[in-house]
């Protein structure tokens, strides 16, 4: 990549394919991701009309599936190395591996439970996840909802945001009534 740390078409294909010959991890910049991300928004904003338009969404298309498959590829090293240089981790991945050592606990917490006979700390656990608060959108307009804590939710509007149980949450988003976002501070 050029020193301006700017990514094109090509750019992307070079680190996909450098990734896809090498067994390591390779040593990408750190705003890598970020850099793609301004470049893929920038093809969307851009507007032209016929073949150009054609032209500017297979770019979007191809730089898609070359951010994909960068990240799976890389992903996939790591799951199957027991040694690689965490410095060439970016932050996008590690936040990834992050969430699977946390599913790892949970898998170590419920085998240990069960085996050991703490059905009490089991069922502790699956009720509180039950009631565990959860951020959906909602798609339709639903009245009021009594939560699996046994409050009152609602009544709710197209749009509407609302920190409701689990348990509803799941079960509204089953029904494509609501949809669960990602509530960041």
């Amino acid at each position: 990549m050029s020193e301006s740390n700017q990514i094109d078409i090509n750019s992307l294909h070079h680190t996909v394919l450098l990734e896809t010959e090498n067994d390591s991890l390779l040593e990408i910049k750190p705003n890598f991701y970020r850099n793609l991300s301004d470049f893929i928004g920038n093809l969307r904003k851009q507007e032209f009309d016929g073949v150009e338009n054609k032209i500017k969404d297979t770019m979007i298309e191809m730089a898609t599936e070359l951010t994909s498959l960068l990240i799976h590829i890389r992903l996939e090293k790591i799951a199957n190395s027991d040694n690689f240089d965490i410095s060439h981790l970016l932050d996008e991945e590690k936040f990834i591996l992050d969430s699977h050592e946390e599913q790892n606990e949970r898998i170590e917490m419920i085998l240990s439970a069960t085996i050991s006979g703490k059905s009490k700390f089991l069922e502790s656990l699956a009720e509180n996840h039950k009631i565990k608060k959860v951020v959906i959108r909602f798609l339709s307009d639903v009245d009021e909802i009594i939560g699996a804590d046994l409050e009152r939710y609602g009544p709710f509007k197209v749009e509407d945001i609302a920190t409701i149980p689990y348990e509803n949450a799941q079960a509204l988003i089953a029904k494509k009534i609501a949809i669960k976002i990602r509530w960041e501070d």
